[in-house]
């Protein structure tokens, strides 16, 4: 991610701020027409949740200012959704459901320089989250098969 990439996002974002909530109603109709499967995955109060997907973008695209602090956030964020069923490969329809939504929300401002540097900034913050996701199945899956050794066996 380029500086100029980061300064795109981060305007771009300021310009999505007032259109939060239609931004968010989109956002979800587009990823359960791409992927109907993944609304079982909401089983709670979607109005909630949208306010919590706008809000972790925007502490998102605020932290691209200090990727140190945010990384842990968004491993842990990987995590939780990994508990809640999310797969790797759910993550490039989470993509393709994000730009479709700049692109609805911004109008003709999303340039393709802005696209491909939400892209670039997705891919980073997605691969974040996966890495996250990755590492807490690692942490939490029980050994199976494991043999246990004593000081008679050899």
């Amino acid at each position: 991610m380029t500086g100029k990439q980061k300064r795109l996002v981060q305007a771009s974002f300021e310009q999505v701020k007032p259109i939060a909530d239609v931004a968010a109603r989109l956002f979800y109709g587009c990823l359960f027409e791409i992927d109907p499967r993944l609304e079982a995955l909401f089983s709670g109060d979607l109005e909630e949740q949208r306010r919590k997907l706008m809000k972790i973008i925007g502490l998102a695209v605020k932290g691209l200012d200090s990727l140190d602090e945010l990384v842990p956030t968004l491993q842990a964020l990987g995590a939780r959704h990994a508990s809640y069923g999310v797969a790797e490969h759910d993550y490039v329809t989470v993509r393709r459901a994000l730009l479709w939504t700049l692109e609805r929300g911004l109008g003709a401002a999303f340039t393709p320089e802005m696209k491909e540097a939400w892209s670039t900034v997705y891919k980073l913050l997605a691969d974040t989250m996966k890495a996250g996701a990755r590492n807490a199945v690692l942490v939490t899956v029980p050994a199976t098969n494991v043999a246990t050794y004593t000081s008679g066996d050899a």
